[in-house]
């Protein structure tokens, strides 16, 4: 009888120990997203006046957040790098991509809509608008 109980316990704690286990690993799996968005923001004219032949119009824009929205709301958000370049996981669908504080430095920052397919990473290059003219 003793030991028919230890063995009950013994399996009721084996179980208690997979069910905390076994989900913990699925999720460490399925967190790593293979499809996403990555490129660079920057932002134009960088000088006033008429554009010149050999003169770039336009620079990284360094250090800037943003936020991913889908259909149902808000997904995540990145921060450019001072390259202007930004990686960015997603799950393959549509989503909308926006300056997080777009009265902050750039009324013109997007937003930039983007379909990520289960194809990987979609390159893109996005321009925000300085204003200056």
């Amino acid at each position: 009888m003793l030991r028919r109980f230890a063995g009950k316990k013994f399996c009721e704690l084996l179980g208690l120990l997979l069910f905390f286990f076994v989900p913990g690993q699925m999720n460490a799996q399925t967190s790593s997203i293979a499809t996403g968005i990555e490129g660079i923001i920057s932002v134009g004219p960088i000088h006033g006046g008429p554009s010149h032949v050999g003169v770039t119009d336009s620079a990284p824009l360094p250090n800037v957040a943003f936020e991913v929205a889908n259909d149902a709301g808000p997904v995540t958000a990145f921060t450019t790098d001072a390259a202007g370049h930004f990686r960015i996981p997603l799950a393959p669908g549509r989503y909308s991509i926006k300056a997080k504080d777009p009265k902050a430095k750039l009324p013109r920052c997007g937003p930039f809509n983007v379909e990520v397919t289960a194809d990987g990473f979609k390159k893109v290059q996005w321009e925000c608008d300085s204003g200056m003219r």
